[in-house]
């Protein structure tokens, strides 16, 4: 069956959203994050694109992006296989990590543009991974007066910088692109072993390699479920990633 014709924007400006393969994970820890930021930042001069918002979710990716000199399917093919290449030899793993097509839909109005803004930098929070939008990391609203990563001259043009930081915090019940499974909170090191300790009397990763195969299994499960990474868990227990993701 051929896929369906995407809607040519008559600005070339989208909200486009990337989820991970089988609903992959995509960043793991802070460096995964940095690193694909790095890619957007590298490839932005090449394929010419401009954008005016990103957030990065553990499972999703959320860009408001301008089409530039090449198209923008070009691009997301530079930036993935980058990617993709450095997280497989980083996690030694093989194959896709990226569904096979991003979503879009076209922004054709200033309206359009500020509630799609406002509504990728409140993912996190709608998500439950934080209280307040300046907590999360990972999105352009902190910093977006000064991110060289974001073209915002577009965005201050038609909006002052006070009056943007307030629109950005109504809220909203917009419905845009999104998943259906938003990510579970990510657990602290202090909270992820606090469950060793209570559950398993597991105080570190001696204790860890002294349970039985069957508890050490439900004990990983658990931390994964309670919103721990691979990393994480890695470190606190000893485990190492191919048997924690396994278990996933």
């Amino acid at each position: 069956m051929s896929r369906t014709q995407r809607t040519v924007s008559s600005t070339n400006i989208y909200h486009v959203m990337f989820r991970g393969i089988n609903r992959q994970q995509l960043f793991e820890e802070r460096q995964d994050y940095e690193r694909f930021l790095f890619l957007l930042e590298k490839y932005k001069p090449i394929s010419g694109y401009k954008i005016y918002a990103y957030c990065l979710m553990p499972n999703h990716i959320h860009l408001l992006i301008q089409e530039g000199d090449e198209s923008l399917g070009l691009a997301f093919r530079r930036i993935g296989s980058s990617f993709v290449y450095w997280y497989n030899a980083k996690y030694t793993r093989v194959g896709h990590l990226f569904q096979d097509r991003y979503k879009s839909e076209t922004i054709e109005s200033d309206v359009a543009l500020m509630r799609v803004i406002r509504y990728i930098h409140q993912n996190p929070v709608k998500a439950g991974l934080c209280e307040r939008l300046e907590d999360y990391r990972y999105s352009s609203f902190v910093d977006y007066g000064t991110n060289p990563l974001i073209d915002s001259h577009l965005v201050f043009e038609k909006i002052s910088r006070e009056d943007f930081y307030s629109f950005q915090q109504t809220d909203s019940h917009d419905a845009y692109l999104d998943i259906d499974d938003h990510p579970k909170k990510i657990i602290t090191d202090d909270e992820a072993k606090q469950i060793m300790i209570d559950r398993y009397s597991c105080f570190g990763t001696a204790d860890f390699q002294r349970l039985r195969e069957a508890l050490k299994e439900q004990l990983l499960r658990e931390l994964l479920a309670s919103g721990g990474s691979l990393r994480q868990i890695s470190r606190l227990t000893g485990a190492t990633i191919g048997m924690i993701r396994k278990l996933r």
